[in-house]
């Protein structure tokens, strides 16, 4: 009788918090911008948007993912300016607001209104202009790849070359194309790139023809149309550090028009492409709004940390909401909504820019991709039940994957993937960071002091898409991902054997475990015996999958250590050197949920947390540091508060979201990746028996509720008033928490 008065209050607790959609509150400035730092970021498909307004002008920044040139650099498929006769926008009405709900940019004053955005079904920019009164609008398309322009060796980080780059590496122009109401633009890779260089430096020509090679012949390219414009002509500018050329076109009547621009990445999927504008602006915003109901947190409380958490929480997953249906996952460093590279740093002490390059310009590589990561970027999509935007990242490793089992075979001739970090866009190391190889050597192994033998953030991904798989309920349609799985665990299997007879020693230690060495953990632990970020990876990814090609019990045991007479984690059994300043002993906690709230070891996890001398020392909420995540997924709600609190401080630019470089560039999405999942993990865990923690690390003066994903496809609703539980709407194996 109990339990079924208690399933009928769940129920009707469910009717009553489910009565009205979520729709997340607008985001508005009443001001224009001063420079591109300041942009309001827009998108969807794979388009990314950076749209301001400076000096009674509207510009924008279209990016779309996969715009990758000879040198893998992530080009921006160039600028938009829209400009009214009569300045109406610098009116003491103006207003430019993120309409998070619907997946647009409007900007209006002056009786002037614009609404922008991008079709989430194809890659598609509509810019509707409407005037209350006839006037002469002027829509330009500015590109500063009007020329051949050298990249300097200042500038090598954008593209794969780093500090390899040859004294005559160019970005080629692009081919512009104005008509009398359209225009169109491309740029087409050269048939030989930084691929065909990579390959040859890191001694793979015999295998060639075996590797994937997405750069060769690509060509990228756009349409603009301008029903009701006329192409005018061209004229020359300057914006930051960058000359241009403008192509115009001008509409001297124009009380109602409609600009679209299409995108193609050179890989774009054949799908619908919208019939009409209103049709778009429909279709898209139902995806929207559908998007906001897969999960939300909110709150009535007043305090205003709590506020800015929770509406730069939204923010950035709105980030990612607009690479839902992208070939190629959103970059780390800045995504699709880099700026000026000038605004991104502070100025030198001289008052010269840090970074005087083009706005295709990003520290850390176009086409190249930091695991370490790019994977932040990914883990919170779960709880958030953004599925559709894990797969880009998936597929991705899924591409590259025959190029890197031909790889490891070439190399060593054993079976398996080794994926490193530092990995190019066609399966291979980043030929810079490759580093140096005397003759005869493992031309396998990176030379490179923090990269070095890091084979296993590749695991991480596996671990995705078999959480996915169970998070969504579906397991047949995560089966493509399988071989990514088991490669990556072969590998091991198979390397560390290989490498234990190359040394003279037994494969297998006297347990039968194997002897991981030399191994990494992290780019921190060099040379390292056993580390415990590797073994916690092949023991929860062996586990979670029952056809694992490596026995669970050949896997050595997490190495532990004694602080001060404290059982700790240790980074690892031993090591050489410390290269990096990560924290690899806390991975059995996160991502790999070994230790933690619900499992064996808490006393453990949480001495290693709060007394092992590396990891304060390496404490911080910096970037992709993870310890607001590792605090709260060991109950520390202090802690997980106030380091969640410094995650989500607002950027230095203006759209809060927009956060500086930290160790990479801006915006720092790793940031926003790794605060959303310590967020998340202070509201709701789940033990490995599938019993729900409800707030297990969430500090009592904070009011709020969420709507969040669990395994076997549960949505999971639940608010707490004044560090009570009021009620939870989802009745499966629910336990709180202390």
């Amino acid at each position: 009788m109990k339990k079924t008065s208690l399933l009928i209050l769940l129920f009707s607790l469910s009717l009553a918090l489910n009565a009205g959609d979520y729709t997340p509150s607008d985001y508005v400035w009443t001001t224009q911008s001063r420079n591109s730092s300041e942009s309001m970021p827009c998108g969807g498909h794979d388009i990314g948007m950076n749209i301001w307004v400076e000096q009674g002008d509207i510009l924008i920044y279209l990016s779309q993912s996969g715009w990758f040139d000879e040198n893998n650099t992530l080009l921006k498929a160039g600028r938009l300016r829209v400009h009214f006769d009569g300045q109406p926008l610098d009116q003491s009405d103006f207003e430019q607001r993120l309409c998070l709900d619907q997946g647009a940019v409007t900007i209006k004053g002056g009786g002037v209104a614009v609404r922008i955005w991008a079709d989430v079904y194809h890659p598609t920019v509509f810019i509707d202009l409407t005037s209350k009164t006839a006037r002469t609008a002027t829509v330009s398309y500015e590109s500063w790849r009007h020329r051949d322009r050298k990249v300097t060796k200042a500038e090598c980080q954008q593209c794969s070359w780093k500090w390899l780059i040859p004294s005559d590496c160019v970005t080629y122009a692009d081919s512009i194309m104005p008509q009398s109401d359209r225009l169109t633009f491309s740029h087409q890779n050269r048939s030989e790139t930084i691929f065909d260089f990579t390959v040859s430096y890191e001694r793979l020509d015999d295998i060639k023809s075996q590797l994937y090679n997405p750069l060769s012949q690509r060509k990228m390219c756009g349409s603009m149309r301008l029903p009701g414009f006329t192409y005018t002509g061209t004229l020359e500018g300057r914006y930051a550090s960058t000359d241009y050329q403008a192509w115009r076109y001008e509409h001297q009547k124009l009380r109602h028009a409609t600009v679209s621009l299409t995108l193609d990445n050179g890989e774009t999927a054949s799908v619908s492409t919208p019939r009409y504008v209103k049709e778009s602006q429909r279709r898209s915003a139902h995806w929207w709004h559908a998007f906001w109901q897969r999960s939300w947190i909110q709150t009535d409380s007043d305090d205003p940390d709590l506020h800015r958490i929770l509406r730069n929480y939204e923010l950035m997953r709105f980030l990612l909401g607009c690479n839902a249906y992208g070939q190629w996952p959103m970059k780390f460093n800045g995504g699709l909504f880099t700026f000026d590279p000038e605004y991104a740093e502070p100025a030198k002490d001289d008052g010269t820019a840090a970074n005087p390059f083009t706005p295709d310009y990003r520290k850390w590589g176009g086409g190249t991709m930091t695991a370490q990561n790019q994977r932040l970027l990914y883990w919170p999509l779960l709880k958030s039940g953004d599925y559709d935007l894990l797969r880009p990242q998936l597929d991705t490793y899924l591409r590259l994957l025959p190029t890197v089992v031909a790889r490891t075979r070439h190399y060593w001739g054993h079976g398996g993937a080794s994926f490193t970090e530092q990995l190019e866009n066609f399966g291979l190391p980043n030929p810079a960071e490759y580093g140096k190889h005397a003759e005869g050597s493992d031309y396998g192994v990176e030379r490179n002091a923090w990269l070095e033998y890091e084979w296993d953030t590749a695991l991480e991904f596996g671990m995705m898409a078999l959480m996915a798989a169970k998070y969504e309920g579906d397991t047949l349609r995560y089966a493509q991902y399988y071989p990514l799985v088991e490669e990556c665990l072969r590998f091991f299997d198979e390397h560390y054997q290989y490498q234990a007879k190359k040394m003279g020693a037994k494969a297998l230690d006297e347990n039968g475990h194997l002897i991981i060495y030399p191994g990494s953990a992290c780019e921190t632990y060099k040379m390292a015996y056993n580390p415990s970020s590797t073994i916690a990876a092949l023991k929860a990814v062996a586990s979670a999958y029952t056809r694992s090609p490596l026995p669970i019990e050949r896997i050595p045991d997490i190495p532990l250590s004694l602080s001060n007479g404290d059982t700790c984690i240790a980074p690892a059994k031993a090591w050489a050197r410390i290269q990096n300043t990560e924290t690899p002993q806390l991975y059995p906690v996160f991502p790999w949920r070994i230790y933690g709230l619900g499992r064996s070891g808490l006393e453990t996890a949480r001495n290693t947390y709060l007394k092992d001398p590396h990891a304060i020392a390496m404490r911080s909420s910096k970037g992709w540091k993870q310890d607001p995540i590792w605090a709260a997924c060991l109950g520390l709600t202090e802690e997980a508060q106030r380091l969640c609190q410094e995650k989500f401080a607002d950027g230095p630019y203006r759209f809060p979201a927009f956060w500086e470089p930290g160790f990479d560039w801006a915006p720092d999405l790793n940031r926003g990746g790794s605060a959303m999942i310590g967020l998340q993990e202070m509201l709701l865990q789940e033990t490995p028996a599938g019993e729900l923690l409800l707030f297990p690390a969430w500090p009592k003066e904070w009011n709020v509720s969420f709507r969040l994903r669990a395994t076997d496809g549960r949505i999971v609703e639940a608010q707490i008033e004044n560090g009570v539980v009021k009620h939870t709407l989802s009745p499966q194996s629910i336990k709180q928490t202390p």
